[in-house]
């Protein structure tokens, strides 16, 4: 962990950044008193997989997806669609 007070942190707060993007803590103090400390961001990263129920209750399906489909309908279901006559 890296300690610095808050005039060393105006004046090298680039070198601070880096050190934070390497992976290093870096901790502002006012005075000997630790008052805020620099993390990494994640925003403009790609986010990690939502997992398991994360779209739970954010969409709907319509109640007719559940109804049974007409003969035409299940004949183009199974067997594709049906060429035009000449």
């Amino acid at each position: 962990m890296h300690i610095v007070k808050i005039h060393e942190a105006k004046s090298n707060l680039s070198k601070l950044v880096k050190m934070t993007q390497a992976g290093e803590r870096v901790v502002i103090a006012n005075g000997d008193v630790p008052v805020v400390e620099l993390i990494p961001t994640t925003l403009g990263k790609p986010q990690k997989s939502l997992g398991r129920g994360a779209w739970k209750g954010k969409g709907a399906i319509h109640p007719s997806f559940f109804e049974p489909m007409s003969a035409e309908e299940l004949s183009l279901w199974e067997d594709g669609p049906i060429e035009p006559s000449a």
